[in-house]
């Protein structure tokens, strides 16, 4: 009982995968995740757009960079994700 307690535990964080929109900030990304979802009273596929703010200690993301994005605790008042791993450049 208490192995799937610990397990379900370890998996909390949530994981996005979007592309970088914006470097221009000192270790600070802008990723724009796009999330395909069914409408709710016509359920046809909708696109929705969300832009989050990243910390990337080594500035490693560029412009144009598809990323993957872990939630975090709170590094400033907008900053609550970071970067795990660039995917493409």
């Amino acid at each position: 009982m208490s192995e799937t307690k610990q397990e379900s535990t370890s998996n909390l964080r949530k994981t996005r995968v979007g592309v970088v929109v914006s470097n221009k900030m000192n270790k600070t990304l802008v990723v724009e995740h796009v999330a395909r979802v069914p409408h709710p009273r016509f359920n046809k596929i909708v696109k929705r757009s969300k832009k989050y703010y990243v910390h990337d200690e080594k500035g490693e993301a560029q412009i144009g960079d598809k990323v993957r994005i872990v939630e975090t605790k709170p590094v400033s008042k907008l900053k609550c994700w970071s970067l795990q791993e660039v995917l493409t450049h």
